[in-house]
């Protein structure tokens, strides 16, 4: 893993997949047949957000880690 964002993953019964997200980069989401391929897939997206964002010179967040949910 070369990111260091959290990653939440779950399961769907509605997609017959596993989801993943990573909520501090906005829309990010990838899926997957096993848990491995949903954090494989989550990887790439997290990969392509930064450099889509360093292209239009966007901020990129620090990965925060855990985040507190109220």
């Amino acid at each position: 893993m070369k990111h260091k964002y959290e990653i939440i993953i779950y399961w769907s019964a509605d997609d017959n997949a596993f989801i993943a997200e990573a909520p501090e980069l906005a829309g990010s989401k990838a899926d997957g047949s096993s848990y491995a391929e949903a954090v494989k897939n989550i990887e790439v997206v997290i990969g392509e957000w930064i450099e889509t964002a360093t292209i239009l010179k966007r901020s990129i967040p620090k990965p925060k880690g855990k985040l507190v949910y109220a």
